[in-house]
C-alpha cells in the first residue's frame, strides 16, 4: 500500500528549491524541513511532520532538505540550528520556528495558516483531523517514552517544554538543567531558559485578577501593568503581554531603569513566532527612535 505521505513529501536541494518551493507555493504553501541525519530532535519532528503532511491532504506539501548536502541553500537562509522550519506561501516566507515542537504545538501552528483537505475518495469518518495533544496528555506520553527509552535526550527536552506548558516551571528547570551540552543550546532550550527566568519574577505576585484590579485602581502602576504583561506572556496571550510592555514603555520609559525594554527583548527571546516576535520589534523601535 503506498504511503499516504508520500505525494505530500519530497527532497529538495538548490537545483529544485526555486521551482519546487518557490514557485509552486504560488498555488499550494510548502513546509520546509531543514534536517540532518545526525540531529535528535529531526528523528522527532520529521515523522509527525510527514504524518500531518497525510492528514492535511494536499492542503501543503513538505519540502525536506539536508543541510549537510545543501549547505549553500541552508546558509542562504540563515539556518543556525537544526531542525528548522519554514512556512513558504505565495512565494515568500510566511512563518516559521526552531526546534521539534510537540504535536499539540504542531497543530497549533499550522491552523494558523492552512486547513486540511477533504479526502473525496474516503467514505471513512476517520479521516478527519486527531483533536490537538493537551500539554498533560504529552507530559503523560513523553513520560512512557522517557521510561522506554531513558537514552533519548530530545524527549526530556519536550517534557521540559510540556512542563512549562502547564506551569510546572520547578519540573521543567530539572529537566533542562539534566540536558547533555548539545541540547542545552537548541533554540528551544535557549528559549524555555529565558521563560524559566520571566517565571520567577513571578513568586508571589498577584493572580492575574489581582493585578487587574489594581492597574483598574491606580493606572499608573507600572508594576502592576509588568507582572500582568509576564503572567499574560507565559499563560494564553503573548500577545496581551507584549502590549502591557509596551504600554509602559511609551508613558514610563524610565521606569525601574528602563524595565519595560528589558522586558520586551527577554519576551522576545521567549517566543517561537517569528512574525509576532518581528511586528513588536517594529513598534519597540517606532517608540524608541
Amino acid at each position: 500500500m503506498t504511503d499516504p505521505a508520500a505525494t505530500h513529501v519530497f527532497d529538495v536541494d538548490s537545483t529544485n528549491f526555486e521551482s519546487d518551493v518557490l514557485q509552486a507555493s504560488q498555488t499550494t504553501p510548502v513546509l520546509v524541513d531543514f534536517w540532518a541525519t545526525w540531529g535528535g530532535p529531526c528523528k522527532t519532528l520529521g515523522p509527525m511532520l510527514e504524518k500531518l503532511a497525510a492528514e492535511y491532504n494536499g492542503a501543503f506539501r513538505l519540502a525536506k532538505v539536508d543541510v549537510d548536502k545543501n549547505q549553500e541553500l541552508a546558509g542562504m537562509f540563515g539556518i543556525r540550528s537544526i531542525p528548522t522550519v519554514m512556512l513558504v506561501k505565495n512565494g515568500e516566507i510566511a512563518d516559521g520556528f526552531a526546534g521539534a515542537l510537540p504535536e499539540g504545538q504542531l497543530r497549533e501552528f499550522l491552523s494558523r495558516h492552512l486547513q486540511p483537505l477533504d479526502d473525496a475518495d474516503s467514505d471513512d469518518d476517520s479521516a478527519a483531523a486527531a483533536p490537538a495533544e493537551t500539554p498533560e496528555q504529552a507530559i503523560n506520553r513523553l513520560q512512557q517514552a522517557i521510561a522506554t527509552e531513558p537514552d533519548r535526550a530530545e524527549l526530556k527536552l519536550d517534557l521540559a517544554l510540556a512542563l512549562m506548558q502547564v506551569g510546572q516551571s520547578d519540573a521543567a528547570e530539572t529537566e533542562l538543567n539534566a540536558l547533555p551540552a548539545n541540547l542545552a543550546t537548541d533554540a528551544r532550550a535557549v528559549r524555555l531558559r529565558s521563560k524559566l527566568d520571566l517565571a520567577r519574577t513571578l513568586k508571589d505576585a498577584p493572580t492575574l485578577a489581582e493585578l487587574q484590579q489594581r492597574i483598574q485602581a491606580h493606572p499608573e502602576d507600572w508594576e502592576a501593568h509588568d507582572l500582568l504583561g509576564v503572567r499574560l506572556l507565559l499563560g494564553a496571550d503573548p500577545a496581551a503581554g507584549l502590549d502591557r510592555f509596551l504600554h509602559v514603555l511609551e508613558k514610563a520609559r524610565d521606569w525601574n531603569g528602563g524595565g519595560a525594554k528589558k522586558r520586551l527583548l527577554a519576551a522576545f527571546n521567549t517566543l517561537d513566532d517569528a512574525e509576532l516576535v518581528g511586528r513588536y520589534r517594529r513598534r519597540m523601535a517606532s517608540l524608541l527612535f
